[in-house]
């Protein structure tokens, strides 16, 4: 993983629907990780940042670039 790619916002929740924590990455659409912790579901994202990412460039498709923080609780 590149240092730009370690840099895009990660949502966390616990998801009493999936029973799961979820992470989202609302900077890459549709890129969203679970886990059974709130630990796995970071690492699941951080994993599926990657295959977004090596996807995107797969198909010639535009990787946005980071922003840093999205949204305010």
């Amino acid at each position: 993983m590149t240092t730009n790619e370690s840099r895009y916002e990660i949502i966390l929740y616990w998801s009493n629907e999936d029973q799961a924590f979820i992470a989202e990455v609302p900077e890459l659409p549709g890129c969203a990780a679970d886990g059974e912790t709130y630990e796995d579901a970071l690492n699941n994202a951080r994993t599926i940042i990657d295959q977004w990412i090596e996807t995107a460039r797969d198909l010639g498709r535009e990787v946005p670039k980071p922003k840093g923080r999205l949204m305010f609780a």
